[in-house]
Order: structure tokens, then sequence, then C-alpha cells
């Protein structure tokens, strides 16, 4: 045996560490030893993965050495530490296979030893090897067996324990409470209020005498405190407090107390309550938390000086990350409502400290975001954006919308290369998303402001003159000149870039600036709307109200709709309506109809197309056909069932099989359903099975099929039922639609007296799916 004292360190407090590593072959299989020794108590831990295998192991001591142990390996092993919160951590890793075994007994002086798993102990050993386990033999014990100590003098007889009346064991179930404690925490962790507090009401019922009374009931304060049931927390903590006076959570019982009392609205009692708090538990991170209740308490009743005065000395006094990023939170909110300008630094404490604080309220820190932005502090409306987007996925509806507006306002800061970063993240995740135009525009302005324009030598110039004249008359002549050359060269974007420059102009000397600005913005909107950047026409309408001639009508009205701005589009469309022409009026009356649609007018929508319904009546081949979907899907929210049908023979007639239309004859079958119309539902149905069949698109299925066989079923044809059913083999269906199809089959077979068939279909259903509601059925119907 080869053995290494690799380091002994000798502290303060008679704090001796001891670490040393044996190595030796049983069967000439090598594996190797590992103890560590201390003078006092610490602890050890195998972590496992996902496999069960212990892929290190840690231990963890109260001190720290005064001087830096070296890593040091060998061939099972590898021994690194490091120092954390004023811990010391050793940390052994495997190259193959290690045990972890305590060493409690001294078998020099010990005259019994026993399983005994113990979580501290002041020697460990770490047993290294490849395949199998050396020295040792490992058995599995029953969980009902006994534990009887070995005793090392001969002469010891076994000792059982107490025994009942009749000569049984006695049955503690003490351990039992322990399991149902663990529960307790971990629901609690969990979040699952309502389980945890069920959970604890039964452990009191059932173990009334349990040792972890003062636990429960800290825990249920918690839980009540949580679902912000004021009066319960009031209730259980005032019982706390009188049984557990000097339990170590009684600064937080107070905390949570005085915060019930305050959400109540009874401000004398809470204040009681904050006092012994402050006083009694000064040090505490728990008095930090009464500084942000207090707080809250004195923002709720109009006292906003005082509470900024608390939330602050929770934020500058605690050391706990969730107490100042609360604190700070609060801050935030409060200052930017009252001093808007104070609020930033706040929100950028939470981003550098603790930036998943803000998840704490998602709903919040979002409209927190957006006051941010309203007042045009676009670096912290991103900075919030961008730690919500780093605590979320994509699967969020909101993830793209925080995207955009990460990006559109770093855009507005003067960190362009993070404006950059952000904006092309966007098109690279949502290359199609609906943001797309804006975020687009923004990456576009943002390279405008940074690279070359490329300008002729005329235009150099005047830059250069803007550049080094900028408070100079000839500066500012400059920048005139070159805003008119760029509106000659039809550049009207540059002019408008330059808007706020030319405004700052004496309009004694340059006095047709604005026109220029104007004639530029109303170029600059014709353009877009020639390029079909309905973006830009709908800011630039916006922001200059400006009016075009009737010819820029189509344009404008079709960026509008793009862009969401009903109210500009409807009034395009009504503008129109009285068109003397008769194709144009056609045209606005469906536009019209559009945008009613869009925003829910379903009465207008009703009117305008009973007026376009007469106008293209008989025309099979109108471009303005699609009346009839848009008054179908209004009769459809507006339930006008029988308006439904009649505008759906309508469709029929005009389109017959129509992909785009499938959606609607699903609504005629569930209309069909609620009337209990089997011939209806026939009807569309099979409509919808011929449509999917053409298309080889099946996202109807299997409802259709299933309605339509139960249709055939209560008709009693029992054939065609069969067909419908069976039509299902082909479709790729879950499991649990599956086993109801096969049971459905099974069922019309028996109908038809295939019953060999049938019992193989019932068998598939069970097959499909043992555990669903299909299954049973189909273990019924075997049985009878």
């Amino acid at each position: 045996m080869l053995k290494w004292i690799l380091l002994t360190c000798m502290l303060t407090n008679s704090f001796a560490l001891e670490i040393s590593i044996d190595s030796a072959k049983e069967n000439f299989t090598k594996y190797a030893t590992l103890d560590i020794r201390d003078t006092q108590y610490f602890t050890c831990k195998e972590i496992k993965d996902d496999f069960d295998a212990v892929k290190e192991i840690i231990c963890s001591f109260s001190r720290r050495p005064s001087q830096k142990l070296k890593y040091i390996q060998n061939d099972f092993f590898k021994v690194d530490t490091f120092v954390k919160k004023e811990k010391f951590f050793v940390l052994i890793r495997p190259f193959y296979k290690i045990k972890l075994i305590p060493e409690i007994f001294n078998l020099t002086t010990d005259n019994e030893v026993f399983t005994a798993d113990v979580k501290r102990a002041r020697h460990w050993s770490i047993l290294g090897y490849k395949e199998k386990f050396p020295l040792f033999k490992e058995e599995e014990s029953s969980p009902l067996a006994l534990n009887f100590p070995f005793y090392l003098d001969k002469d010891k007889l076994p000792y059982v324990g107490s025994l009942d009346i009749k000569g049984n064991p006695v049955h503690i179930k003490r351990i039992e409470d322990v399991k149902e404690y663990l529960k307790v925490k971990k629901y609690y962790k969990n979040k699952e209020y309502e389980v945890c507090l069920e959970t604890i009401n039964d452990i009191l019922q059932v173990y009334p005498d349990t040792l972890f009374k003062a636990e429960l009931l800290y825990y249920k304060i918690k839980v009540y405190a949580k679902v912000k049931d004021w009066d319960n927390v009031i209730s259980y903590a005032k019982a706390f407090l009188h049984e557990y006076s000097s339990d170590e959570n009684v600064a937080e019982v107070l905390a949570l107390m005085a915060n019930a009392y305050a959400k109540l609205g009874q401000n004398t009692d809470a204040d009681y309550f904050f006092d012994r708090l402050f006083t009694e538990h000064a040090d505490t991170k728990f008095a930090k938390w009464g500084y942000i209740y207090k707080g809250e308490m004195l923002e709720d009743s109009g006292g906003i000086t005082k509470a900024i005065k608390y939330y602050k000395k929770a934020l500058y006094e605690t050391k706990d990350l969730e107490v100042a990023a609360s604190a700070a939170y609060h801050l935030a909110s409060l200052y930017l409502s009252y001093k808007p300008k104070e609020a930033p630094q706040y929100v950028m404490k939470i981003v550098q400290a603790k930036p998943s604080y803000f998840m704490e309220d998602f709903k919040a820190s979002q409209k927190m975001m957006q006051e941010f932005a309203g007042h045009s502090y676009y670096k912290t409306a991103a900075a919030i954006a961008d730690a919500l987007i780093h605590e979320i996925d994509p699967t969020y509806d909101e993830y793209e919308s925080l995207l955009k507006d990460r990006g559109l306002w770093l855009a507005r800061t003067k960190d362009k290369t993070k404006a950059l970063a952000a904006l092309n993240e966007y098109l690279k995740k949502f290359p199609d998303g609906d943001f797309v135009n804006a975020v687009q525009t923004a990456k576009d302005a943002l390279f405008f402001e940074v690279s070359d324009l490329n300008a002729t030598a005329k235009l150099a110039e005047f830059d250069k003159l803007i550049q080094e004249y900028q408070n100079d008359s000839i500066g500012k002549r400059a920048l005139y000149e070159k805003a008119k050359l760029l509106l000659q060269e039809g550049k009207y974007k540059e002019v408008l870039a330059l808007q706020e420059q030319l405004k700052s102009l004496d309009t004694t000397q340059f006095k047709d600036v604005q026109k220029i600005i104007q004639d530029a913005a109303k170029g600059a909107m014709q353009e877009s709307l020639r390029q079909k950047n309905c973006q830009q026409v709908l800011v630039i309408s916006k922001a200059y109200n400006i009016t075009l001639s009737d010819k820029w009508d189509d344009g404008i009205y079709k960026c509008a709709m793009k862009g969401g701005d009903f109210q500009l589009s409807k009034s395009i469309a009504v503008k129109n309506l009285q068109s003397k022409n008769l194709d144009e009026r056609k045209k606005w009356l469906y536009r019209y109809i559009k945008v009613d649609f869009a925003t829910s007018n379903y009465s207008d929508v009703i009117d305008a197309a009973k007026d376009l319904i007469i106008l293209i009546e008989g025309n099979k081949h109108s471009k303005y056909n699609e009346v009839y979907r848009y008054l179908f899907d209004t009769y459809q929210r507006l339930e006008k069932k029988d308006k439904m049908i009649e505008a759906m023979a309508k469709i029929e007639e005009i389109y017959g099989l129509d992909y785009r239309d499938i959606d609607r004859y699903v609504a005629m079958i569930t209309l069909g359903s609620e009337r209990n119309d089997d011939t209806m539902i026939i009807k569309y149905a099979k409509k919808v099975m011929q449509i999917q069949n053409k298309s080889h698109s099946y996202v109807q299925s299997p409802y259709v099929e299933f309605t339509l066989f139960q249709a055939y079923m209560d008709k009693k044809e029992y054939k065609k039922a069969l067909k419908v059913i069976q039509s299902l083999d082909t479709i790729t269906l879950d499991k649990k639609s599956r086993a109801r199809q096969k049971y459905l089959l099974g069922s019309v077979l028996s109908k038809l007296w295939k019953d060999d068939a049938a019992k193989r279909a019932y068998k598939e259903a069970i097959q499909a799916d043992p555990k669903s509601s299909w299954a049973e059925l189909a273990k019924s119907a075997l049985e009878l």
C-alpha cells in the first residue's frame, strides 16, 4: 500500500484539517481511498447525475484556511478547493466511480457498530474504483428489516426495544411526520400553496404531538401571506408568538404580521409590530423586509417621502439580494410617478445585481418598462426588457414584442452597437414577425446614422462646413443649402433627418425652412407609398399631419390597414363611399367592410355588405364576392345561426369546394351538432373530408370524422359509418384518439355482425392507450 499525506492545515481555534490519499489492490484490481479528517464535525455530500451515478462529492467547512491549497490529482479522482461566502469547500471529482463513507465508529474503542445514515462527521472516507466495488459486500436489505447493532462483546444479547401488551414491538410513527414535514417545505418552495396548507392541516391532525408544530405553524403563516389571507396571517402569527416566543423564525413572523395589519389598514397595530421587529430583531434580514412593508403602508396612505425613506433604508442596510432588489423596485416604481429622473438608477441596481427579480411580477415589470419608455428613458426601458428576455423563452406570447421593444429603444440611445445586435437578434429569430417592418426600419436608420452617405462633392463640402463652423453663420448657411439640395435631388429622408437642426435656424433669415421640411415629408410619404413602405407612411402621416391628393388614397388605405391604423383607413374609405364611379364605390364599400370587420363593428359590416351585395348580385366573378365570407364570419360572431346558413349557401354557390372555407364548413358542422341536425353534419363533414383529401392536409381530423361517424350511426347507416371511421387508419393520431377510433370501429363492426373483426378492433383500442376511457369501454365490450 502506498500512502501520501497530501496536506495538513492548522487553523485558528484548534481547527486541524487533514486530507490523505491511499492506493492499494484487491484481487489484482487497483483502488484508492481519500480520507478527510477534522477535529470538528463537517458535512460531505454525494452529488449524483440523472443516472444515479455519483458525479462529485463536496465537503463544506465553516472556516477557511489561512493559505491557498494546491490542486491534487491521482488515477481515481482529482481534489480541488474553493471559498464561497466565507465557507471553505473541498470538491472531489472521479475519473471512474466513487463512494462516500462516513467514519463514525472507532473500532479500537467502540463496542458496537450499526448501519447509520449521518449528515455530519469528523472523518469521511471516499473510495475510488473502476468497476467492482472493493473491500465491501453490497447487499440490499428489506425496508422492514430491523437494524440491530453489531456488538463486539461476545456476551451481549440482542435488544429489541419496547413491546406492547401482546409482546409485539411498539411501532413508532415519528419518522412519518418527518417525511410529511419535508413535503410541506417542498410544496412551499414550488409555490403549491393550497396543497401545502392541506398537508400542514393533515399532519397536525394525524400527528398532534409532532415535534414540528412550530415549523408547521410557521409555514402556515407564510402560506397565508403568499395568498394574501391577511386575517389568517394575523390569527396564526399571534398563536406562534404566544407559543414559540424564542423560536428562530420570530423575526419573520413579526414582519409578516405587521405587513398583514398594514394591508388591512390597521396601521396602529402594524406600527406596534414594526417597532418590535425593528428593536428586537434589528440585525436580521426580516427587519429589512419590514422596512419595505412599512414603506408600502406609508405609500398607500400618502406618505410618499417617508415611504422613500424606508425603502432606501432597506436597500442600503441589507446584504440580502432579494431584499435589495425589492427595495430598489419599489423606489423605481414610486419615483417613476413622483420624480421620473430619480427612477432609472434604481432599475439599473436591479439589472446589475439580480435581473431575475423583474419576473416576480411579469406584468408589472412590463408596465414599468413602457412607462420608462414613455418618459424617454430608453436605456432603462431596454434594460428591463433585456432582463425579462433572459428569463423567458420564445414560447411566451410577449417574447417577440420584448425583443422588438429592446431593439427599438436601444436604437434611440447612444449605444448603437448594442442596438444593432438587438435588432439583428429580432430579425434572426422572427424573420416573418409582426414587427419586422418597424425593426428593419430602425436598423436601416441606425446604419444611416453611422454609415458614409456617399454624397456628391458639393454635399461633402456642406458637411465639412457644418462640422467646422457649427456655431457660426457659415455652418448654419451650409445646413440650409444642404437641405435645399437634398430636396431638389429627391433625397427626402435625408432632409427630414435634418429637421431638428433646420428648426433651430433663424426663421427671419431662412424663411422657407418649414416649407422645405413639409415638402420633404410629402415627398417621403409619396415615395414610401410607391415603395409600399407602410411603416414609414404611417409615421410620416402622424408626425406631419400631411394630406395628399385623392390619387394616393389607395396606398394610404393599404398601409393603414397593414399598420393597424384602422381610424385612418376608415376615414379614407368613408371619404370615397359616395364616389360617382360605380366601380370605385364597390371597391371602397368592400374596403369599408374590411375595416369594420377588423374593428368588430359588426352591425356596420352587415349594413355595408347588404349595400355591396345589391351592386354585385348575380356576378359570380366579381372580385368583391369575398363579402359573403365576411358576412358569414360576422353572423358567426353574432351567433345569428339562420343567417350563417344563408351566407354559407351563397359561399358554396360562388366558390364550391375551397380550402379557404374549411373553417366555415367546420362551423356548420358544429351548428349541426348543436341542432342535432345529422343531415347538416353529414353534408358539411363530407365536404371537409373531400377538401382534406384533395389537399393532403388533415388539420380538422379526427374531429370531423368522429362527428360524421356519429351522424351516420344516428341514422343507422352503419356501412357509411364504417367507411368514415376506417379512413382514420391512414391519418396520424395521438394515442387517445387512436383508442377512440378503434373502439368506434369495433362498435360499428358489432352493429354489422362482424364480431371477430370487432374484437380485434377493441383489442387495438386497448393497445393504443391502455389507460384511456376508450380502452375501458373496449374492455367492457370484450366482456359482453
